[in-house]
This record gives C-alpha cells, structure tokens and sequence, in this order.
C-alpha cells in the first residue's frame, strides 16, 4: 500500500457527479446498471440533489490532486430495533480502476466508520455482491463480519 496522505475526503459537489458515475461504471456488474454519456442523463443529477438534500444521506470523495479518485455514500437510518438505535449503512464504495492497492478504499470506509460513531450509530453495515469475492476480502480485513443474507427485488 502507497501512501495516502495527498487524498482528501470531502462532500461531493455536483461537478464530481461524472467521475462517481464512471466508478459505478467500471465492473462487470454496473457495465449493466450505469449510463455514460455525454451529457450525462439528468436522471444521475437528480438523484444527486436528493441525497445532498437529505441530512441522513452522505455522498464523499476521494480527492488527489484535484482528481476524484475514489467515493462511498454513507446513509444514517434512524430505527426502533435495538432501542432505537441508528445504524449506518455503507453503499457505492468504488476506487478509480488505476488507483486501487493504494489504501484509498481504506481511508474512505475508516472516515465512514468514524462518521457513524460520531452519529452514535450502533453499528455499521454494507452489502456486497456475491460475486465480488475482492471486495468481500477486504471489508473483512477492516473488520466487517459476514452477518445477513441479502435479498432483492429489482423493478
């Protein structure tokens, strides 16, 4: 692992949108989910203004040298099970295909873990497809536990 120190995680601006989009982008599965084009479809825009407009909802990235080389989202879901505990969930952590092994994913889930302690969150939780055997490794290393089986509908 490289050293990290040059990278800032910080807010997502509107400017940024394309460089998270082409990370959601960039693997086998959101090759299927995601739009690049040029424009944009305002579809992502909105989306972007709805999760800024909502306190409980985080978009960050990573930022080096005036790059967006990495971002996660962070939502903050208030709830009764365990007392009425919060919990933090974690979604959409992508690395910059040529940046990865430098700790960047790293530095963006120890800043979302830190968030959620802030938050008084009794846990933090992610998902993570089956088939994203890398990824499942690594939330390990930083101490996540397999714990769920996850279950979808897509519409």
């Amino acid at each position: 692992m490289t050293e990290t120190t040059a990278i800032t995680v910080r807010a997502a601006r509107r400017e940024d949108v394309a460089a998270i989009v082409a990370m959601l982008a960039d693997d086998h599965l959101g090759r299927a989910r995601e739009r690049i084009e040029d424009p944009l479809p305002a579809s992502y825009f909105a989306a972007f203004e709805a999760i800024v407009a909502d306190p409980n909802l985080t978009l960050v990235v990573a930022e080096e040298a005036g790059r967006v080389v990495g971002c996660l989202q962070l939502c903050i879901l208030p709830g009764l099970s365990s007392q009425g505990a919060s919990r933090a969930l974690v979604e959409d952590v992508r690395v910059a295909s040529d940046q990865r092994g430098r700790g960047i994913g790293e530095l963006l889930l120890r800043w979302a873990i830190g968030q959620a302690r802030d938050k008084r969150c009794k846990l933090i939780e992610l998902l993570t497809h089956h088939s994203r055997v890398d990824a499942q490794r690594f939330y390990e290393r930083l101490g996540f536990e397999r714990s769920h089986v996850g279950m979808t509908i897509r519409f």
